[in-house]
């Protein structure tokens, strides 16, 4: 069975799963002394109903702060392209053109069009799942000589680029923004971060030691990707990397470690470096240099850039706020460093959820607009990059290699 078509949020699977519940402690005295075989069934009865009680608990906290739509998306496994799809494409969206029909009756509803495809890394090698949001204009002929904005959403562990529409419902948010024009029309490319298997293998996309090009794969890779295939721009400021919880770290790590490439970063409820748990594998053996390199805190003292960053945490979540604080402590010109602390539900998709429209509003006043090409010849704006500490990771970004 499709895994990603397992609803956890779903009320009416909440109610069957309550009602299962009930039935299981109601049956621990009612066949206590009835059955023959007394301390079999009694273990069996007693097992039945606390995991069915755990289970219940949690699908409520799940539903309650909006964490996984689905079992897929709780495990990370199943179909990635998930609920609210438009199209599926070929490997590295070789046929991209055949959406033309689909994003023209799209558009007529001043709706984009969200694709999913796998995307293998020129330099990595990594195949990873990838979804793409083409905003209205896209098929636009107006808009064809005009290179579009981008924003690479990075999902939140575990979960895939699913949770981009089943969990975010981002496109819907995206095409409201659009049609009010406090949002450019921009491109959106939804990664994968992680790979598979995800279940304790959180990867915090770093390029780990020795081990996977995480950030590589998402910064180099997909943006030379995007560049090529969907024609955006290649100005760093019409780049912005976004993301919530782990995603919010990451958009904000990999912006610092490469600002001759994004200009903007948007941070929800992200925190200042890699997280250390049973969910995340031993990604730097020992080098601390490759720790501190992708520590936001310091690569906002130790090597500043022209870069924006707006960091959003709420007022339960102490350990991000305090992850912020700090990194405002650090910050040096130029980099410019803006936070928000908002009235929130805990660490949840909730508190995500309801800062989307203010995000993407952050955004529009920050990207450019769509411009011809020829406009946009100063791809970096003399922004160079900083020396990165060699990882070992196959194909890994090191030095001040582009």
């Amino acid at each position: 069975m499709n895994l990603s078509g397992i609803r956890l949020d779903s009320p009416v699977n909440m109610i069957v799963v309550v009602v299962l519940t009930l039935l299981a402690i109601i049956a621990v005295p009612w066949f206590w002394d009835r059955w023959k075989r007394k301390r079999l069934w009694r273990s069996a009865t007693i097992l039945l109903a606390v995991v069915l009680l755990v289970l219940t608990t949690g699908m409520a906290g799940n539903m309650i702060g909006g964490f996984f739509p689905t079992v897929g998306s709780l495990l990370g496994t199943g179909v990635y392209a998930g609920q609210g799809t438009d199209a599926e494409a070929a490997q590295n969206g070789e046929d991209l053109e055949k959406l033309r029909d689909t994003g023209v009756a799209h558009a007529k509803e001043g709706k984009g069009t969200v694709v999913h495809m796998k995307v293998t890394g020129r330099r990595t090698k990594l195949t990873r799942d990838v979804t793409v949001y083409l905003p209205p204009q896209y098929f636009d002929a107006a808009y064809k000589e005009l290179r579009f904005p981008a924003i690479e959403w990075i999902p939140n562990y575990p979960s895939g680029p699913e949770v981009f529409t089943s969990g975010y419902h981002m496109p819907e948010q995206l095409d409201a923004a659009i049609a009010k024009k406090v949002l450019p029309p921009t491109v959106v490319v939804v990664p994968d971060p992680t790979g598979v298997p995800k279940v304790g293998h959180d990867t915090e996309c770093v390029d780990e030691v020795n081990g996977t090009a995480n950030d590589t794969y998402l910064t180099a890779d997909l943006r030379d990707w995007t560049l090529q295939k969907l024609g955006v721009s290649a100005n760093r400021q019409a780049w912005t990397i976004a993301g919530w919880s782990s995603g919010g770290y990451c958009a904000m790590n990999l912006v610092t470690r490469h600002p001759q490439w994004y200009g903007q970063a948007v941070s929800v409820s992200g925190y200042d470096k890699a997280q250390v748990d049973a969910e995340t594998e031993d990604l730097f053996h020992g080098r601390q240099d490759i720790n501190d390199a992708n520590n936001v805190r310091i690569n906002v003292r130790l090597h500043p850039s022209p870069v924006q960053i707006l960091a959003i945490s709420g007022e339960k979540e102490s350990y991000e706020s305090y992850a912020i604080d700090q990194i405002r402590a650090a910050a040096r010109p130029p980099v410019q460093f803006t936070s928000w602390r908002i009235r929130d539900a805990g660490h949840n998709m909730n508190t995500f959820k309801s800062q989307i429209p203010d995000v993407l509003a952050w955004i529009g006043a920050h990207t450019t607009s769509p411009a011809p090409a020829g406009r946009q010849a100063e791809t970096t704006g003399g922004v160079l990059p900083w020396p990165l500490p060699k990882s070992g990771a196959h194909g890994a970004l090191a030095d001040t290699d582009q």
